[in-house]
């Protein structure tokens, strides 16, 4: 068996391959990916060139540290990490890298990922995850499009369409809701 630990970095990038990401889906297995693709789904929305993988922090902890500290100089912006349990990864990766982590607590069976919130949200000074709530990943997917925004106009501008697009939603929901009274 193969070196867990020594495998290459070959992320699946979920757009045109020729295009660079510019945001990292990651988790610590496979079976977070039910929670983690409402992020995927969101930056594909907004046109965001992404990549997801596996890795997990206890696992392949090398790898995991090879990611964090190459993600910069491959042109990633930012990291959506999501983990459920003891949930180390968005912390792990924030420590050995500048760019921003936004963590995303994923619900396991027991504790319904109170456990993972806790421990992506309490990090100690100076390693700052941004969290969003459990099972929030398409939040995640928003906030990492927010921070990309602000040095890409057309992206804000698109982000500002679909605010408006929310509130004009809010809007039907109620006119129907006044129809059927």
């Amino acid at each position: 068996m193969s070196d867990p630990n020594r495998a290459s970095f070959a992320p699946s990038v979920a757009n045109d391959p020729g295009t660079p990401p510019r945001v990292a889906i990651v988790m610590g297995s496979d079976s977070d990916w039910p929670t983690m693709r409402s992020a995927s789904e969101i930056l594909s929305e907004f046109g965001i060139a992404h990549e997801v993988e596996v890795v997990s922090a206890h696992r392949t902890p090398d790898k995991m540290i090879r990611f964090g500290r190459e993600a910069a100089g491959r042109g990633l912006g930012v990291i959506i990490a999501g983990a459920g349990g003891a949930a180390h990864l968005p912390g792990m990766l924030a420590s050995v890298t500048t760019l921003p982590v936004v963590g995303v607590p994923v619900a396991l069976a027991k504790l319904d990922g109170l456990d993972s919130l806790l421990s992506i949200v309490q990090m100690p000074a100076g390693i700052p995850v941004a969290t969003v709530s459990i099972g929030g990943a398409a939040n995640a997917g928003l906030l990492a499009a927010r921070i990309l925004g602000v040095s890409d106009p057309g992206l804000a501008a698109r982000l500002t369409d679909y605010a408006t697009s929310l509130g004009e939603l809010v809007e039907e929901k109620n006119t129907a809701l006044q129809r059927s009274l």
